[in-house]
């Protein structure tokens, strides 16, 4: 086992920390877990795992599952050290580093009436996280990222998803790449919209199926709206228009489980 690390200035430490910043995580390609659950079920996912920081004041090498046991990787760190590389509260005194993958929609594997929720330049990561702890409740086959704003990688995902981000098939590709993948797998697409909509529960998702959510802010681009199968709108029965776009992805996705008996 290496040594414990008791300086910020350590150089795996500066290594560490540079995987805050998006521009570092895409040139090394490379990024942060906190915290045992997430780490083993990145290993489970297939992601190939680095450097295992653990801070032995707060949990024991014993405590370790013997998946992450491994001496070349284990580097103890002092409490001081690991209070400033946790991004947040909660993370049980482990942080590992991963390799990224590719996520490619050529690797999506699809069940035979699927539901896949596509996200259109989504820009908090805090709802992409959110998002994606719906995704993973409801099972479905996968969640697209078109025109990312925010990288599945961003540690605030991870930390919002609950590490649902390793839990879930993804893939990001441009909206026209997504929007040909879905024709060619005759995924019927459905577009929350304002313009032309139908009440969401008025449709028939027993089919295959797309839910496609766009930004609060702006919408769906024309690429989505035109190619849209329906337009569908949640019902607002209070003085706000609106709601939360991951709030919003939790009603339909769970409308169309109710309709498949799930």
């Amino acid at each position: 086992m290496h040594f414990k690390i008791t300086s910020l200035q350590n150089p795996k430490i500066k290594s560490l920390l540079a995987l805050e910043k998006p521009r570092e995580r895409r040139k090394q390609k490379l990024f942060i877990i906190e915290g045992k659950r997430e780490i083993e079920w990145a290993i489970e996912a297939g992601y190939k795992i680095g450097n295992i920081f653990f801070c032995d004041e707060i949990i024991s090498f014993d405590e370790l599952p013997e998946k992450l046991k491994n001496d070349k990787l284990i580097i103890p760190v002092s409490t001081e050290v690991f209070e400033k590389i946790a991004v947040r509260e909660g993370s049980g005194g482990l942080i590992a580093v991963a390799g990224q993958k590719a996520h490619l929609l050529s690797e999506i594997k699809l069940k035979k009436n699927p539901l896949v929720l596509i996200l259109e330049s989504v820009e908090k990561p805090g709802n992409l996280g959110a998002m994606l702890r719906t995704a993973d409740a409801a099972a479905v086959d996968a969640v697209i990222i078109c025109d990312l704003q925010t990288d599945f990688y961003n540690p605030n995902v991870i930390r919002s998803s609950v590490g649902c981000v390793f839990t879930n098939q993804l893939a990001a590709a441009s909206s026209e790449e997504t929007i040909d993948w879905l024709k060619k797998n005759q995924i019927h697409i459905f577009c929350t919209s304002l313009q032309s909509a139908k009440p969401y529960h008025q449709i028939d998702f027993t089919q295959p199926t797309a839910i496609v959510m766009g930004t609060e802010a702006t919408g769906l681009s024309e690429a989505w709206t035109k190619n849209s199968d329906a337009n569908i709108i949640i019902p607002m029965r209070g003085k706000i228009d609106s709601m939360n776009v991951s709030n919003a992805a939790a009603v339909v996705v769970f409308e169309v489980l109710r309709q498949r008996g799930v």
